[in-house]
C-alpha cells in the first residue's frame, strides 16, 4: 500500500469513527429522524454539486430502483437506527457494534450468494458475536436499554445485507452513482417521517455544525475517499477500514464526551475485530 493510500485509509477511519460522535451529540437534541435525514440530504446535495462540476452522470432513469433499494437498506435504515440508538448509547459502543457489519455480510453472502463459509469464517462469526454480546452487557450499576442495543445491531445487519445485495443485484451500477443516489434516495425516503416524529428542538449552532460535519465530511468526503481507495487498493483493501473505525470511535467518545473506557469494552472490541479479521480473510 502506498503511503498516500495508507493516509487515506486512516483519514477515512477517523472520519467515519467521528460520525458516531456527531450523531451522539445531535440526535438527543433534535431527534433521530432529523439527524438521519439531514446528514443524508446534505451529503447527497454536496455530491450532486461536485459531480455536476466534474461532469459525472448518475443515470437516474436507468438506476433509480437500485438507488432507492440500496438507499433504504444501506443509508436510510441504518442511519435512522444509529440515530435512535444514540439517544442513550455511547458513541464508542456504537462504533464497536458497527464493526460487526462484515460478519453479518458473510451470513447474507452465504444465504443470498451461496458462498461457502469456511471453518475460519464460522469461528470468526462466533467470536465476533461473542464480542458484541460482551460490549453490550451492562456493567454493575449501569443499564443499557434493550431497544437501543437492538437498533445499533440492526444497523450493522443492514450494512451486511446491503453489501450482499449489491454484489448480487447491483454489480453494474457505477460506484459514484451509488454513493450519490443512495444519499438522495435515503433522504427522500426518510423525509415523510418528519411529520410523524418532528424535531424536538431547533438546531443550535453546535448541532448545525454536527449535521454539516455528518453530511459534508462523513458523507460526501468519506464516500469519495472510500471509492478512491477501492480504485487504488481494491475492495478487500478498502474494507480494512473496518478494523480502524472502532479505534477512532472509542477515542473520539472518550476525548470529547468523556466516555469511560472499561476493560470489558476493550475486550469486547478486540473480539469483534478478531472475528471480523477471520471473516474477511480469505
Amino acid at each position: 500500500m502506498k503511503p498516500s493510500d495508507l493516509a487515506r485509509l486512516v483519514a477515512l477511519a477517523a472520519i467515519w469513527g467521528a460520525s458516531f460522535l456527531f450523531v451522539r451529540i445531535a440526535a438527543p437534541m433534535i431527534g433521530p429522524v432529523l439527524t438521519a435525514d439531514a446528514r443524508l440530504l446534505i451529503a447527497g446535495l454536496a455530491l450532486a454539486a461536485y459531480f455536476r462540476v466534474i461532469g459525472f452522470d448518475a443515470e437516474w432513469r436507468r438506476w433509480w430502483p437500485q438507488y432507492a433499494i440500496v438507499g433504504l437498506i444501506n443509508s436510510a435504515a441504518p442511519f435512522l437506527l444509529f440515530s435512535y440508538a444514540a439517544l442513550s448509547l455511547p458513541a464508542g459502543l456504537m462504533s464497536v457494534i458497527n464493526a460487526s457489519s462484515p460478519m453479518w455480510g458473510a451470513l447474507f453472502a452465504a444465504w443470498l450468494l451461496r458462498e461457502r463459509l469456511s471453518a475460519r469464517g464460522i469461528a470468526g462469526l462466533a467470536i465476533g458475536i461473542a464480542g458484541v454480546a460482551l460490549v453490550t452487557r451492562p456493567a454493575a450499576g449501569a443499564a443499557l436499554g434493550v431497544l437501543p442495543v437492538l437498533a445499533a445491531t440492526g444497523a450493522a445487519v443492514c450494512y451486511g445485507l446491503a453489501g450482499a445485495y449489491m454484489r448480487r443485484w447491483a454489480k453494474e451500477v457505477p460506484s459514484r452513482g451509488m454513493a450519490l443516489g443512495t444519499q438522495i434516495a435515503g433522504g427522500l425516503l426518510l423525509a415523510p417521517l418528519l411529520a410523524i416524529a418532528p424535531p424536538t428542538s431547533m438546531p443550535t449552532p453546535l448541532i448545525a455544525a454536527c449535521l454539516l460535519a455528518l453530511g459534508l465530511v462523513c458523507g460526501a468526503i468519506g464516500y469519495l475517499l472510500y471509492f478512491r481507495l477501492i480504485t487504488n487498493i481494491g475492495v478487500a483493501g478498502a474494507l480494512t477500514v473496518t478494523y480502524l473505525i472502532p479505534i477512532f470511535g472509542v477515542a473520539w467518545g472518550a476525548i470529547f464526551l468523556g466516555e469511560t473506557l472499561s476493560l470489558v469494552m476493550l475486550a469486547g472490541a478486540g473480539l469483534v475485530l478478531l472475528g471480523t479479521f477471520f471473516v474477511l480473510r480469505k
